[in-house]
């Protein structure tokens, strides 16, 4: 089952590089964008606090995303003096909606009961894969098995 997880890894990591290719941008702009098109408009420094990166950085993140035709600096509709970045709208909908469809298609292959099972396993995999990046982040190690 491990080498399942790597061959998954491995997949979704080249899937999101011909993505960044296609869109002009990197990994973490991408991080960047999913963000924004989850959570919607967020000032740099909220954007900067959840993909973990300074503002300065995040700067650079916006600057690229927008420079791609991608995202948006619009003023705060509540504080004018802010600038909120939001993601332009549409902007997946031509790169993900193939792999949508086709996602679609191996999910009707399985009952509401496996496909509960299937969403469980997911969502305990984001959990680790999460906790795993914050102590890397950390400069922890993962311990060795």
């Amino acid at each position: 089952m491990s080498d399942l997880g790597r061959e998954l890894s491995t997949a979704v990591v080249a899937f999101h590089e011909a993505v960044g290719a296609r869109l002009g941008v990197s990994a973490v702009d991408q991080r960047a964008l999913a963000l924004l098109g989850k959570h919607g408009p967020m000032p740099a420094g909220e954007l900067a606090k959840r993909i973990n990166l300074t503002p300065g950085a995040v700067t650079g993140v916006v600057d690229r995303l927008e420079d791609a035709g991608l995202a948006r600096r619009d003023p705060d509709p509540q504080d004018r003096r802010k600038v909120l970045v939001r993601a332009v709208d549409g902007v997946f909908g031509d790169v993900f909606s193939e792999l949508s469809a086709a996602m679609a298609k191996v999910t009707a292959r399985y009952t509401p009961e496996e496909q509960q099972v299937i969403g469980d396993w997911v969502v305990r995999t984001i959990d680790v894969l999460k906790e795993q990046t914050n102590k890397l982040s950390a400069g922890r190690r993962p311990p060795r098995s």
